[in-house]
């Protein structure tokens, strides 16, 4: 078993991915925030969720798993299940956010908030691995397992804190960079926590190639960027100004 057979090139794109969509979706949280109508905070909140979970969570995780091989064969993957997990983080992400854009931020709510979005990171990473078809088992350490929803938890919640509390741009940026640690970070201790038990009895896997997911997903990520920071630049705000009040 191999986790970046494709170089450092893969974790290290992973990582600016997921960083790029923590940056918009966190803007967006901003923006919702600052709206007024409840409309439009619910509409930028879904923005934040596709930016967060699909670009941030969901094609991080496959761009990452490009470098995932498993020496005694073939990997495949299922495709209706990694739909599902984009799903699950989409979904759950969007539920932490709309916590912190659409309620009064309290420390529990905000804590509850980073609880949902770690757990969204991690419920997709794992829904993600229970695509995976080789001939063999995957098992996992449940320590390292326990681990990785620690870390997405505890750096979830850092980031929706500094969005909230910190005013400045480069808050900002630390916060995208933060959430960027609590994606990729998450990813390879699951990845370390994963022990893979080979069964040549097994017959030869059918499914999708990760290339034949990554790419079409890709090109469809790389065109939600596009909209969002379009939709971000051309909307009458500032989306790296001040965000709206901190806790309360």
């Amino acid at each position: 078993m191999q986790h970046f057979s494709s170089g450092l090139w893969t974790p290290l794109l992973a990582y600016a991915i997921s960083v790029i969509g923590s940056l918009i979706g966190l803007s967006c949280m901003s923006r919702a925030r600052n709206e007024d109508g409840r409309r439009s905070k619910v509409l930028w909140t879904i923005f934040g969720a596709f930016a967060i979970g699909g670009v941030a969570i969901w094609l991080m995780h496959f761009i990452a798993m490009l470098g995932f091989e498993v020496t005694s064969g073939t990997v495949k993957y299922s495709a209706p299940l990694t739909a599902l997990s984009a799903l699950i983080a989409v979904g759950v992400v969007g539920v932490g956010l709309s916590i912190v854009t659409l309620l009064r931020v309290t420390p529990v709510r905000l804590v509850g908030a980073g609880v949902l979005a770690g757990l969204g990171v991690a419920g997709m990473h794992y829904m993600g691995m229970s695509a995976i078809r080789f001939q063999g088992e995957l098992s996992y350490d449940t320590g390292l397992v326990v681990l990785s929803c620690v870390i997405a938890v505890a750096a979830a919640t850092a980031a929706f804190w500094f969005t909230l509390v910190v005013k400045t741009t480069l808050a900002r940026v630390a916060a995208g960079l933060v959430m960027g640690v609590a994606v990729t970070g998450m990813h390879f201790t699951g990845m370390a926590a994963v022990n893979v038990e080979p069964d040549m009895t097994i017959p030869t896997p059918v499914g999708t190639d990760v290339f034949d997911l990554v790419f079409p997903v890709f090109l469809l990520g790389g065109l939600v960027v596009a909209v969002l920071l379009w939709t971000l630049f051309t909307s009458e705000n500032d989306p790296l100004g001040e965000p709206a009040d901190g806790l309360r």
